[in-house]
């Protein structure tokens, strides 16, 4: 089963690279799609290449297709009171989840305070549930979308406060 922090390790990757498409399979018919725009007059194809030996999945065919550059938004920034607020985007296009089940309570609301650790919700992905953690220590002071809604990459999801 592929772990979130190495999925997202791989959108940075991509993002960072000139790459817009990246196909992972996994074992038991698990697959990971990234795809990102890019800036015209880049590569129009890159043939099959491999992905490094520290991650152990199948080679990958990569196509990188024209694209525009989105801006970073997960950069803490302060209000006028002095505290930092923190915008947690979604990490993937998928479907998010407030809780692990319909029948159960949300993983947070506003106001919960949380630890780097938290959960707080789920994205689902080619059938895959992400749990997204929280990677910041503070109050939730929003939380951007509903239950059930499809997200995009770099999406906005939870806006925290930092101390």
């Amino acid at each position: 089963m592929f772990k979130m922090n190495d999925i997202k390790e791989l959108i940075r990757a991509v993002d960072r690279s000139t790459i817009g498409e990246l196909q992972i399979k996994g074992e038991n018919d698990q697959q990971i799609t990234i795809s990102k725009q890019m800036n015209v007059g880049q590569v129009a194809l890159i043939e099959e290449t491999q992905v490094p030996a520290t991650i152990a999945v199948a080679p990958v065919k990569v196509e990188v297709a024209p694209v525009q550059k989105q801006e970073e938004i997960q950069t803490p920034s302060t209000n006028t009171e002095g505290t930092a607020v923190h915008k947690i985007t979604s990490p993937m296009v998928g479907t998010f989840y407030s809780a692990p089940s319909p029948d159960s309570d949300a993983y947070v609301r506003v106001g919960d305070q949380i630890k780097e650790d938290t959960v707080l919700c789920i994205v689902e992905a080619m059938k895959l549930m992400n749990e997204l953690e929280a990677e910041v220590s503070g109050e939730i002071v929003e939380i951007f979308v509903e239950n059930g809604q499809v997200v995009e990459y770099g999406q906005p999801l939870f806006l925290v406060k930092t101390a």
